[in-house]
């Protein structure tokens, strides 16, 4: 595929081509070398939009020819760009230790990624994660290539009215004016995709974003050619009603599968962030089809161990779900003139129940796990909360060997540290420190508390000097008082309010004579959540109170700038959720290379992460819904914390005005935390116990026409028919020596010896083998099992069961059936 620009026309100058080429590569959002480049030729507006690309489309021509004849400003723009392609060229951490691993590609889909402000197509949490996935993958040289929208207006951008109301703006996206380049054929014609929605087809269109040494490829359906509805589709992120959203999870996961396609390029794994891309699984097997002129279910069985499902969802009425007949509207064709397959199998597919497919809503997530060969969480907890959550689709087995487990996601450190952080972590770590092996704790651990003072201090001016021009408030906050950060999506389960539970109290503690504090919050509630937006007026109320006007600020129109800017700035990070409603939540990952602390609810990451040496915690580490007893218990406690600990650590200081014991934290905190929690670790963590795997299942059974696929799908078939032909005999205990010994009859009925494996059980997850005693069944079929374990439990504790057994096949994520005694 040829990629053709299509640019202003500018003057034919030398060096622009090489000024465009540092624009359109994103590398410079998180690798600062050329922001130098930019503020010369506009620093007003390189401060307002951190955006290359506007600059070039927005200074004089003039300028920017006599810019590139300045010796001075083309040395640093070749510098730039020569460091850019050593780093892309050189041998990174992929290739040093998996170059001949059998994993060429990754395909990565999500619906929304955050990259940069000056491409606003995210709303949080789960773009976040993407975005930075996304480049520390390219820091790494782990070959990824990302599929998302280009939505015409994004998500909404928020104001506050004269009450303190949310007011939902929607700018539009300009695309000329984001920094990415149409996808065009080699004729110059621009690269379109059509795809079936309903009874029409659509076209949609195909630009590419270049993220360090990786892709993003983004899909949309604003072309001319479709009527105003369909252009509509890829207009709102998260917008319109249940129809609007899966138009578009149709167009991510069929269009972008269609549009790698077209490209040529052929993953070998799907990586699936959350399940609105679920349909990139039939269309991956759709694909195989049509190469391979197979059957679907032959296509599924062997595309299925390439894929990887990671949910992010912590409470199941989270996941989207489709009325049967909504299906069929959009659907229905694709299912039988496409794939092949009846309506009712691809319904199938995504509810509980396969006895009445109609009457249950289609669930994205259950395709999604009916179509992959690997399901994860996003955090320690969320992979015990996602066991429970997808427990229904294995019926009998045990909660914890439901096959779902958890890669903790980690953020970009070099996005979110600032300046400071940035020039200390490389005293101390050097240059690379996120490009495989890591930063040593020993090293932090050798700064000195004026070094770390020094940082942190440098970070609270900074914030606070934007916090007063965002405000337009000169006088507000004071860079001597412990300022705490407080931002996130405005939700109900999130309890942003909580710090309000008591606002009298919540009063004193910041107007303390000797140890006040100060607030810097902000936050968006979804347009149609108004309990969410409620909430927002409830701050907005309190901070008209006079007693607090000059001590807590609430900045509108929450986004990725802002949030460098609080996670920069901010001593201490405070996260409410009730748990574990929290999957694993970012924003105080963040605040770790720049030595804020974090206060926070056990929950999601912190849950894994929080020790006393590190910070504070709020709750007990246990679940217990919505009960507002323990609302108003783990409130006090929070209240007391503040007062007698937290706040107190931060002022008291030695003779030369350290805080040494908050110091002390906050070294071990970045210490042991920054690097755990960094998107370098989750990424390796990825790849070696996902990516890889999953490419080398997806060659083995491609292999020799997909031999072994075949020879699965049979056994498959097999076991689905015979299983009930299973049959337990009697069983017989007997203890001595210490030793319960267990002896059970089994009947494999119309299937084989070594399609099944028998097992003792004991719950908590604790299995043992039984072996067939002999070689060979009785006259009545039946082969005696034994077993043997210590009696330090109750012979009673053990259960016998029979689960399926083939080397190659993910028992029970692909087959299911199990048989206790």
């Amino acid at each position: 595929m040829t990629i053709r620009n299509t640019f202003p026309n500018w003057p034919d100058v030398e060096g622009m081509d090489q000024l465009i080429e540092q624009a359109l590569n994103l590398r410079w959002c998180w690798n600062h070398s050329s922001d130098w480049i930019w503020k010369s030729l506009d620093a007003e507006l390189w401060e307002k939009t951190e955006n290359p690309w506007i600059i070039l489309l927005t200074v004089s021509r003039d300028k920017i020819a006599s810019m590139l004849a300045n010796p001075g400003f083309r040395n640093v723009l070749q510098d730039c760009l020569a460091t850019n392609q050593k780093s892309f060229a050189e041998e990174a951490w992929f290739q040093k230790n998996h170059s001949n691993a059998g994993l060429s590609l990754v395909a990565y889909f999500s619906m929304e990624f955050m990259l940069t402000e000056a491409l606003p197509i995210y709303s949080g949490g789960l773009g976040n994660v993407a975005g930075d996935q996304l480049k520390a993958a390219g820091d790494l040289g782990v070959p990824i290539v990302a599929v998302g929208l280009l939505y015409g207006q994004g998500y909404f951008r928020q104001d506050f009215d004269a009450n303190g109301n949310q007011q939902a703006l929607y700018p539009v996206n300009d695309p000329s004016q984001l920094p990415m380049r149409p996808l065009r054929e080699p004729s110059g014609e621009w690269l379109r995709i059509q795809i079936q929605l309903a009874e029409s087809k659509i076209w949609l269109r195909c630009w590419e974003v270049s993220v360090g040494r990786n892709k993003l490829y983004l899909l949309d359906s604003n072309d001319f050619s479709n009527n105003a509805a369909q252009r509509c589709i890829t207009s709102e992120l998260y917008g319109g009603n249940a129809e609007m959203r899966l138009k578009q999870e149709i167009v991510l996961g069929i269009g972008g599968w269609r549009l790698l396609r077209a490209i040529g390029l052929e993953p070998e794994v799907c990586h699936l962030n959350e399940g609105h891309a679920a349909f990139a699984i039939l269309e991956r097997a759709r694909s195989y089809m049509q190469d391979h002129k197979v059957p679907f279910e032959l296509a599924l069985t062997v595309t299925r161990p390439g894929n990887l499902f990671t949910t992010h969802t912590a409470v199941a009425a989270g996941f989207d779900r489709f009325d049967a007949q909504l299906m069929h509207k959009y659907l229905h064709q694709y299912a039988e003139e496409e794939l092949g397959i009846p309506f009712q199998n691809l319904l199938e597919m995504g509810t509980e129940s396969s006895s009445d497919p109609f009457g249950d809503p289609f669930n994205m997530a259950y395709l999604a796990v009916r179509g992959s060969g690997r399901i994860n969480g996003v955090s320690k907890l969320h992979g015990q909360v996602s066991r429970h959550i997808f427990q229904p689709l294995f019926p009998r087995w045990p909660e914890d060997e439901v096959p779902i487990g958890s890669v903790t996601n980690g953020i970009h450190v070099p996005t979110w540290d600032s300046e400071e952080a940035d020039a200390l972590w490389t005293a101390a770590c050097g240059k690379k420190r996120w490009m495989g092996d890591g930063p040593h704790a020993e090293d932090i651990r050798r700064l000195t508390d004026e070094q770390l003072w020094q940082m942190r201090s440098l970070g609270s001016k900074k914030l606070i000097e934007r916090v007063r021009k965002r405000s337009r408030r000169p006088g507000v906050l004071d860079e001597n008082v412990l300022t705490v950060g407080f931002a996130r999506r405005f939700a109900t389960y999130k309890r942003p309010d909580f710090l309000l539970r008591d606002p009298d109290r919540f009063i004193r503690l910041l107007n303390n004579a000797q140890r006040p504090m100060q607030l810097v919050l902000a936050g968006k509630a979804h347009p149609q959540d108004l309990p969410g937006q409620a909430l927002v007026k409830e701050w907005n109320d309190f901070i008209k109170r006079p007693e607090v006007h000059d001590r807590v600020v609430f900045l509108s129109d929450y986004d990725m700038l802002m949030a460098q800017e609080l996670v920069q700035g901010a001593d201490l990070w405070i996260n409410t959720p009730r748990r574990p409603w929290e999957a694993c939540g970012t924003s105080g990952m963040k605040v770790l290379v720049n030595g804020g602390l974090n206060f926070s609810e056990l929950d999601g990451w912190w849950a894994e992460a929080y020790s006393p040496q590190v910070g504070w915690a709020i709750g007990d580490g246990k679940d217990h819904g919505d009960d507002p007893s323990v609302d108003a218990a783990e409130a006090e406690a929070m209240y007391a914390l503040l007062e007698q600990e937290v706040i107190p650590e931060f002022y008291d200081r030695t003779s030369d005005g350290l805080p040494a014991k908050w110091l002390a934290r906050m070294r071990e905190s970045m210490a042991q935390l920054t690097p755990e929690f960094s998107a370098s670790r989750a990424i390796q963590d990825y790849t070696d116990d996902h990516y890889l795997p999953g490419a080398t299942g997806y060659h083995q059974r491609a292999a020799r026409d997909g031999a072994l696929g075949v020879e699965i799908l049979q056994w498959l078939q097999k076991l689905a028919e015979q299983w009930h032909t299973v049959r337990f005999g009697p069983l017989r205990v007997e203890t001595h020596d210490g030793h319960h010994c267990f002896t059970v009859q089994v009947s494999p009925g119309n299937l084989l010896i070594n399609d099944i494996k028998v097992e003792l059980y004991a719950m908590p997850s604790v299995t043992e083998p039984m072996t067939p005693v002999g070689t060979s069944a009785d006259s009545s079929g039946t082969i005696t099992y034994r077993a043997q374990v210590a009696a330090t439990r109750r012979a009673t504790d053990y259960t016998p069961r029979i689960i399926p057994n083939h080397p190659a096949v993910a028992v029970p994520l692909e087959a299911n059936q199990i048989l206790w005694h």
